[in-house]
């Protein structure tokens, strides 16, 4: 075994306002995007609006999907033209491209930036 699994975390900017206000393009996104890279979704998606807090957070859509091999996240701040997400799976050799590329026209986003980790290095064989 390489490693116990991978998470990939993305920070996209400058995407559409719309489409980051929107809680069903958000919900189906949760619901595509597992299928899409080879995962399986354990529950039904949830998707929550959450209030700004006065401070650097003007608010946004929170949604997760918890899938057999892990979880999936998304957080968008459409006031600032931002997206944040998580992708884990216990999986490894992860499709990055496709799942940034599907970020990138899902919401418009301008750029992009990720962080690859490798979960799990000295996970027991």
């Amino acid at each position: 075994m390489k490693h116990f699994g991978e998470h990939l975390m993305i920070d996209g900017y400058g995407g559409s306002f719309e489409k980051l206000n929107d809680k069903d393009l958000v919900l189906q996104c949760l619901n595509d995007l597992p299928e899409k890279i080879g995962m399986n979704k354990l529950s039904e998606p949830e998707v929550c609006f959450a209030a700004g807090n006065g401070k650097k957070d003007p608010g946004g859509w929170s949604g997760f999907v918890l899938i057999f091999e892990s979880h999936i996240s998304i957080h968008t701040f459409p006031e600032k033209r931002f997206l944040s997400a998580d992708v884990y799976s216990c999986n490894n050799d992860m499709e990055t491209d496709l799942i940034l590329k599907f970020f990138e026209k899902t919401f418009d986003l301008k750029e992009i930036e990720q962080n690859f980790v490798k979960r799990g290095l000295k996970y027991p064989a």
